[in-house]
């Protein structure tokens, strides 16, 4: 059992049945009154975020978790199908679980966040940035890059990424998935 004082950015947590990420804490001592940990917990199964204040000295409990390296393979029915690059054994996760998905392409590789006691799956992380090639996208003006305009563009996984004026068909781009945003052109 741990107290409020083990409480790290990562630290993966049981609180209200469930597990949540410590994405951001504080540690208070006002002049008047006892000390508190102000914490953002981001919720590791639904990715809601949720502000606790907890008082010094509160016992919670830590959980295991383990990152674990696996490829993209499918998408059917069932949902999309992941194998582990150690082990060679097959992962199915619901699209619930698969944040950007869209951005994923076969044979890509991707981080499966694992609850280390019970050995399920509970999210899926991929890269921060994907190499993505334009499969259409509206033919840009010649000298029409005086403003940050943005045109739309169908990448080959389906996904429809804002890109600049200038970027054409068949090109390479460089997605920044957190932001869902074009980063760079790739040579």
């Amino acid at each position: 059992m741990a107290t409020t004082a083990d409480i790290k950015n990562g630290v993966v947590i049981e609180y209200n049945n469930d597990l949540y990420v410590v994405t951001d804490f504080q540690h208070v001592k006002p002049g008047k009154g006892p000390a508190f940990v102000r914490t953002k917990l981001k919720n590791v199964r639904s990715g809601k975020v949720l502000d606790n204040t907890f008082s010094a000295g509160h016992k919670i409990t830590t959980a295991r978790v383990e990152q674990r390296p696996h490829q993209y393979i499918f998408k059917d029915d069932l949902g999309y199908h992941f194998m582990d690059l150690n082990s060679f054994e097959q992962v199915s996760l619901e699209e619930a679980m698969v944040p950007f998905a869209d951005l994923m392409k076969e044979g890509q590789e991707v981080t499966i966040l694992f609850h280390a006691e019970t050995e399920t799956p509970l999210t899926c992380d991929i890269p921060p940035f994907v190499e993505l090639t334009i499969t259409y996208t509206e033919p840009g003006l010649k000298g029409d890059t005086a403003t940050n305009a943005s045109k739309p563009a169908i990448v080959e996984t389906g996904a429809t990424i804002q890109v600049p004026l200038f970027i054409g068909q068949d090109e390479k781009i460089k997605v920044d998935t957190r932001t869902y945003s074009y980063a760079e052109r790739v040579k």
